[in-house]
């Protein structure tokens, strides 16, 4: 039996589901250089913060830049590699990583004492809002047709 290959298909395996356009695949590439070097500035950030800096009396705004920075690192995974399992855990990190920074980034206007200075507050302004539009950039690529069929990932048949 002879698989499908036209650009419609989406059987596993096939070359047009591991074929992803060439912007696509530009900014995966983009997503898995710009998320570890996040990652490394904010646990730079956080390490430095919890550990180094002398009179921090509140742990709760380095503790939080430490979670977005293990976020930022898990979710390079699936921006790096191409498996089911890689684009699963990476849509997760990335939807907890959007939750945090729109918990926190609004919490920093509300409430600021409570949030302190983390990568988030202000939704990312620290970071040039890296923090903010890079999860919302990542989960569209991640969602985008292309990928998906790129990670093997098949939604179920339609019911008739």
């Amino acid at each position: 039996m002879k698989q499908d290959t036209t650009q419609n298909d989406s059987v596993v395996g096939s070359d047009a589901g591991q074929r992803m356009g060439s912007f696509a695949e530009a900014a995966g590439k983009i997503l898995a250089i710009s998320y570890p070097v996040l990652a490394i500035s904010t646990g730079a950030r956080a390490v430095y913060q919890l550990f180094l800096k002398e009179g921090v009396t509140d742990r709760l705004p380095p503790a939080l830049t430490a979670v977005a920075a293990l976020l930022y690192l898990v979710a390079t995974v699936g921006f790096a590699r191409r498996t089911k399992p890689a684009w699963t855990v990476s849509v997760i990190a990335l939807t907890l990583e959007l939750v945090g920074i729109a918990i926190v980034g609004t919490l920093s206007y509300t409430n600021p004492d409570l949030v302190g200075e983390t990568a988030w507050r202000h939704f990312g302004a620290d970071y040039g809002y890296f923090p903010f539009i890079q999860p919302v950039l990542g989960l569209i690529w991640l969602l985008h047709p292309q990928t998906v069929r790129a990670f093997g990932i098949r939604r179920a048949p339609a019911s008739s």
